[in-house]
């Protein structure tokens, strides 16, 4: 069935989505990798992705959705019907559910919920609630929990009657809950079989088990995974009750997909991840947005080069400079941005300590600053042949180095301080700065200095 070669994999794909022929999907998908699976069906195009969905069947078409970008999947389930979508989203668990439908619209979401099994749907309803990046919104809502009169005879049934669902819970641990579901401990199921089977299992567990709550951020998820070398930890709510289980695997994901938004939002990609199946008025739209802002912001730091065209006509050399001037400085502050967004997620800095972050930055760009103009000031003396030139384009990138880094030590604190998204504003603001600066220094202190540059 295959032709082996992944980058015709998406025409093998369309071909038998033309036949109509849902055995023939079935062993073609599983017959790939998801890596091949999400890179052809991204080939396709939109009729197609849907009919594929309503091809297979709602296991098949569930394990479809869980090899694809979070993105995508969402926009296939919600132009599905409500009652088809609700099919689906049963056969996949509670957590990625949650995921799923918070990028379908919320309206559609709710047709969606509506549709599922009541149970099923306040499981989701509930995590949907939780934001992304918590516990609560990381955390997977199936795992093995007894209650503390149980013994070892009575667990080991119920794994051996269950032991088909339970195969995708990756059971090593389940926990022990008071009757009013609050944990009391973990219980290794590797113990089980040591002790005798009447055994009361409150008796065999490890008493205060290490947990987080279901607000704990992603940067304490990490900070605790750090500290201890656990696969999983337990999610409590209200009053210490069991809610779910947190995975070493899923926080480093969502560690990975947090830096990896914030790389997309200083690159000016605004909305969430963009994928070329997207369409094109959205894509567009969202890379406008950015852009739009920028032109203007542009033209703030054209402004200075306008006011000081005359000095700019009176030495010329000054146009070879203003560039490296702008871009060096540019460099230094996105040094220290990039540390102070990471010093944030980390908990390590507050948005009040602006004082602090700010002295720490004068140093460093004190001493880089002086180092890197004395460099640009060697290169206009040797190649003009005069120091003047090299005092201005020197002291004026040695000054905007201060600057940019100061700026961008502080400007992610002063943004998260008035709940603005440090990734998204920052690098655009620290740009028109640092090049306005920059020409104004350079500018200015040439036209200080003018009889001497000519």
């Amino acid at each position: 069935m295959k032709s082996g070669k992944p980058l015709e994999y998406w025409l093998e794909l369309k071909s038998l989505i033309r036949q109509e022929d849902a055995d023939d999907l079935h062993s073609f998908l599983k017959g790939i990798s998801p890596v091949e699976t999400a890179r052809a069906v991204s080939k396709l195009d939109e009729m197609s992705r849907q009919k594929l969905l309503e091809l297979l069947n709602p296991p098949d078409a569930a394990d479809l959705l869980q090899d694809l970008p979070e993105e995508q999947a969402a926009d296939m389930i919600g132009k599905m019907e409500p009652e088809d979508a609700a099919a689906i989203m049963d056969q996949i668990s509670g957590s990625e559910q949650a995921d799923i439908l918070a990028d379908v619209g919320d309206s559609t979401a709710e047709a969606i919920l509506e549709a599922m099994p009541t149970e099923d749907a306040a499981v989701t309803r509930q995590l949907m609630t939780y934001p992304a990046d918590t516990a609560g919104g990381l955390m997977n809502t199936e795992f093995l929990s007894y209650p503390e009169e149980y013994t070892v005879r009575q667990v080991i049934e119920d794994l051996q009657n269950n032991s088909r669902r339970y195969t995708d819970y990756h059971v090593q641990y389940a926990y022990v809950t008071a009757q009013s579901g609050v944990l009391l401990g973990v219980l290794r199921i590797r113990d089980l079989p040591l002790n005798p089977p009447e055994t009361p299992v409150k008796s065999i567990m490890n008493v205060k088990p290490v947990h987080v709550k279901a607000d704990s951020s992603l940067s304490e998820l990490l900070q605790i995974f750090e500290e201890y070398s656990f696969l999983g930890i337990p999610v409590v709510g209200e009053g210490g009750v069991l809610a779910g289980v947190i995975r070493r695997d899923d926080v480093m994901a969502a560690a990975g997909d947090r830096d990896k938004n914030s790389f997309l939002k200083m690159s000016g990609i605004i909305g969430g991840e963009e994928l070329r199946s997207m369409p094109l008025r959205l894509r567009s739209g969202r890379r406008l947005s950015w852009l739009v802002i920028n032109i203007f912001l542009n033209l703030v730091s054209a402004s200075v080069i306008a006011f000081y065209q005359e000095t700019l006509a009176a030495v010329i050399a000054l146009a070879v400079f203003l560039p490296i001037i702008s871009d060096m400085s540019g460099s230094s502050g996105s040094q220290a941005l990039a540390v102070s967004i990471r010093e944030l997620t980390l908990g390590l800095v507050r948005p009040f300590e602006i004082a602090q972050v700010v002295l720490k930055e004068i140093g460093i760009g004190l001493v880089n600053g002086v180092i890197l103009g004395g460099l640009l000031g060697l290169v206009a003396l040797f190649w003009k042949g005069n120091f003047y030139l090299g005092i201005v384009v020197g002291g004026a990138l040695a000054i905007n180095t201060v600057v940019a880094v100061c700026v961008g030590g502080a400007l992610p604190l002063i943004l998260k301080m008035f709940r603005m998204d440090p990734a998204l504003a920052s690098g655009l603001i620290l740009t028109t700065i640092t090049d306005m600066c920059g020409f104004f220094f350079a500018l200015y202190f040439a036209t200080a200095m003018l009889p001497l540059l000519s």
